[in-house]
């Protein structure tokens, strides 16, 4: 399912290129004028090489710690640099043997409408098993660190609490489908009553609440859950995070995937000693990355693919038309304003 919000936009003369490069480092939350838009002159194909046209950008919430100037777990964006960033898009010439003009592929060349490549990281996609956009969504990233960090990390149990934060993101909507998958009671969090009545209704979560409107998240725990959480995905850290590990079950497992929640902060906001907890029920915390599980992409894509076509999983994407809203569309992602993965369409 797909929700649009469209926008008029000029496609450009094809012997210019044009991206995003980051103009500025944000304070709080990314604001349009912390993008620049450039223009550039495409040069002509090597030996090897080929000309890719973007179809689709993918904007998610790590981007805004690529941001910060801090390298993390891999280097940031710098003042002047191409957003980094998923893309699908069309071969429209190429020199390189290996790819032919109107293949479709996915990649990772980042927020602009052409691309030079010599073919590396590049997958071709097959556009009879799924829409193209999904490489960016349920068969790409997203449900591959879903289907990972879940199933791996939490390695949940039939008829054990699970719990996810961020539930109606493009991550979180899919964890929450495959615990179901396994067996698994589940709760979601959230941030608006329509997502709620998504996730428990279309979806088959057990319960959701919206965060917004709740005042004590640790009495909605316990009462969502009365013996407890084995599992927590989480999301979003912060004051969500806080409470669930004060109803944390013996042995509990928790995945850590994304503090969306503490992005935009200039400082960390305080929070309980977290350790205590982990101690008390001798419960597992565990920080992860979906590339670690890079070698077994092709099993969880298969995986997820078989539960689509069986009904088990569904997905929702938003899209942002018009390439000129990329920056739009990344801080709709950071203020929640999606239901499911947030795509930028093309073309």
């Amino acid at each position: 399912m797909r929700s649009i919000m469209a926008a008029t936009t000029t496609k450009p003369h094809p012997g210019t290129n044009r991206k995003f490069v980051l103009a500025a480092r944000p304070v709080g939350m990314p604001k349009e004028s912390d993008f620049e838009l450039v223009s550039e002159p495409l040069p002509p194909l090597a030996q090897g090489q080929l000309l890719l046209r973007t179809q689709y950008l993918s904007v998610d919430p790590y981007m805004r710690g690529r941001m910060t100037g801090v390298r993390t777990y891999a280097d940031p964006v710098n003042i002047g640099e191409i957003m980094v960033g998923g893309t699908v898009g069309e071969v429209i010439e190429s020199r390189n043997p290996d790819f032919t003009a109107g293949q479709i592929v996915t990649g990772y060349w980042g927020w602009q409408e052409f691309a030079v490549s010599d073919g590396s990281g590049l997958r071709h996609l097959d556009t009879k098993l799924a829409p193209v956009s999904t490489a960016l969504g349920v068969l790409g990233m997203p449900g591959m660190t879903a289907y990972f960090g879940l199933l791996e990390i939490c390695q949940p149990s039939a008829g054990e609490m699970v719990v996810v934060s961020g539930a109606a993101g493009a991550v979180g909507s899919l964890v929450g489908q495959i615990a179901k998958i396994k067996g698994c009671e589940v709760v979601g969090v959230t941030g608006s009553d329509e997502k709620v009545a998504w996730l428990t209704g279309e979806l088959g979560f057990d319960a959701a609440f919206n965060y917004k409107t709740t005042s004590d998240y640790v009495a909605r725990f316990q009462e969502l859950c009365p013996n407890g959480v084995d599992c927590y995905f989480d999301n979003v850290g912060g004051a969500v995070s806080d409470a669930v590990l004060s109803v944390i079950n013996t042995k509990a497992r928790i995945a850590v995937c994304g503090q969306i929640s503490q992005y935009n902060l200039d400082k960390p906001e305080p929070g309980p000693r977290a350790f205590r907890y982990l101690l008390n029920k001798s419960a597992r915390a565990e920080g992860f990355l979906v590339y670690n599980f890079v070698e077994r992409f092709p099993e969880g894509m298969g995986q997820m693919a078989k539960w689509i076509k069986e009904g088990k999983i569904k997905y929702r994407e938003t899209i942002v038309e018009g390439f000129e809203n990329a920056p739009r569309a990344l801080i709709g992602v950071l203020a929640g304003e999606n239901t499911g993965k947030m795509i930028v369409k093309l073309c």
